[in-house]
């Protein structure tokens, strides 16, 4: 059994994004704890739960039920209502670390924490195992290794594309404002301007779909080594199975290739 760690912010992170992952790893065997800014459990975003302000596209929109019901069961867990301070972490206490994402504004606190971007830089170092979902992978971002390059420098990624990041801003901006766009500058471009070039990024097929635990195919990841990265809450199952066979593998060595995996080459 493997031990990984999950940090979050005090609120606004997505619940499928860390719901999903957790019920993967948990049901395959391994342990998750979480990490808050104040060592007190976490809040997702409530309108990726409820649906309030999202009108008409509020079926569109919405966690789908298997995140609402992964989240609930999380939530209940006494790992999560007992999470660590970002402070009290360290690298020798877990073997993996999964970075989940969520777009409101209370994930500046999770996305700015140079605790959090010290210890994710160190965990690239060490070549543990990283998955990172949606604005996670801006996290990874912007850890800066010893030699002032992100942590992603060299790698291949994917992460929330400006595709999504624009649609889901332009079909609310009219009453829920800048509720989509976290920053002025994209994830994707920022993640892009963080890589040794542009063509790292791989934004993966048009998302139209959500994958489920019975249609892992509709997913979409980028593997490089012992790093995994997906781009949305559409991508979380798969993301979360794959992280977990990671997980499975330990020990393992880091591989120098990278390796695309589209969403219909998932061999199950």
């Amino acid at each position: 059994m493997a031990v990984a760690l999950m940090p979050i912010p005090s609120r606004d992170f997505d619940p499928t994004e860390t719901g999903v992952p957790w019920k993967v790893l948990t049901r395959r065997g391994h342990s998750v704890r979480f990490a808050t800014p104040d060592g007190l459990p976490g809040q997702a975003d409530e309108r990726m739960l409820t649906g309030t302000g999202l009108g008409v596209l509020k079926p569109l929109l919405i966690a789908d039920a298997n995140g609402r019901c992964a989240y609930g069961e999380m939530v209940a867990s006494p790992a999560f209502r007992e999470p660590l301070h970002y402070q009290d972490l360290g690298v020798q206490d877990f073997d993996g670390l999964v970075l989940p994402g969520g777009h409101a504004k209370g994930m500046k606190q999770y996305l700015e924490s140079q605790a959090l971007q010290q210890l994710v830089a160190r965990v690239f170092e060490e070549r543990k195992p990283v998955g990172a979902i949606c604005h996670g992978v801006l996290l990874a971002a912007r850890a800066l290794s010893a030699n002032g390059r992100s942590a992603l420098f060299g790698k291949k990624t994917t992460a929330l594309t400006k595709q999504l990041e624009l649609s889901g801003w332009a079909l609310t901006a009219l009453w829920l404002g800048g509720y989509y766009r976290t920053y002025p500058t994209t994830v994707q471009d920022e993640v892009i301007g963080a890589l040794a070039q542009p063509t790292d990024f791989i934004a993966g097929p048009f998302a139209m779909v959500r994958d489920s635990p019975s249609r892992i195919g509709a997913g979409f990841t980028v593997r490089d080594g012992n790093y995994i990265s997906a781009r949305w809450p559409g991508d979380a199952h798969r993301f979360a199975e794959e992280f977990a066979t990671l997980l499975d593998s330990l020990p393992r060595q880091s591989t120098p290739s990278a390796q695309q995996t589209p969403s219909d080459a998932i061999t199950r």
